[in-house]
């Protein structure tokens, strides 16, 4: 059975009239969006920046809101420092300040003058690795691998810091760093071995 369908020239034109205002909307309403956030948003603004990271310096711009992760990540392409929560939370993203262990998604790129980050990447002495990754490696520290570069810097600031007397001091001061893979055991006798030496 065929439907058939009567429509007036005064429907098609109420619809044909309703269709092509609300195509006209939309620029409008950016328009109008773009300008409120103008006003409210304020622009980024970049400035110069020098830094020296894993003993190399870099004179960049940068936004002055950019953490020293996203710098890291994405501006220079050292990528062993993972973003993990972005909160300050996991500890996937531990990379040193002037020796010190910080959050590197917690640290502002702008406070970084005059001091010396070391990443993952610096760690090793070329092809030498750092005693801690070598334990990490020999004693099963890591699964997946994605927390591994935070544990790493975390436990060499352990270690450096005499946070090693006994295996419930490691863990408090391990308990930043999160491993979703419960690679604690390894990571903890890691440790201990470098802290032997």
């Amino acid at each position: 059975m065929k439907q058939e369908y009567n429509f007036s020239r005064r429907f098609f034109l109420k619809t044909s009239s309703a269709l092509g205002a609300l195509a006209f909307i939309p620029k409008g309403v950016k328009a109008f969006y773009e300008e409120v956030k103008n006003f409210i948003v304020p622009a980024k603004e970049q400035i110069p920046l020098k830094v020296s990271i894993n003993k190399k310096s870099y004179a960049i711009k940068a936004d002055t809101r950019t953490t020293l992760l996203d710098l890291l990540r994405e501006d220079l392409n050292l990528t062993g420092a993972k973003k993990g929560c972005d909160h300050g939370q996991c500890g996937a993203c531990t990379v040193h300040v002037d020796g010190q262990r910080v959050l590197s998604c917690l640290t502002l790129a702008a406070t970084l003058p005059g001091k010396e980050v070391t990443t993952i990447e610096g760690l090793a002495n070329g092809d030498q690795l750092h005693p801690m990754q070598e334990a990490f490696i020999a004693c099963d520290g890591f699964q997946c691998g994605y927390c591994t570069p935070g544990q790493i810097m975390s436990a060499v600031a352990c270690v450096k810091e005499g946070h090693t007397k006994s295996i419930a001091e490691i863990k408090e001061f391990m308990s930043g760093n999160l491993c979703r893979c419960g690679a604690y055991n390894g990571i903890v006798e890691s440790i201990q071995k470098v802290a032997a030496q």
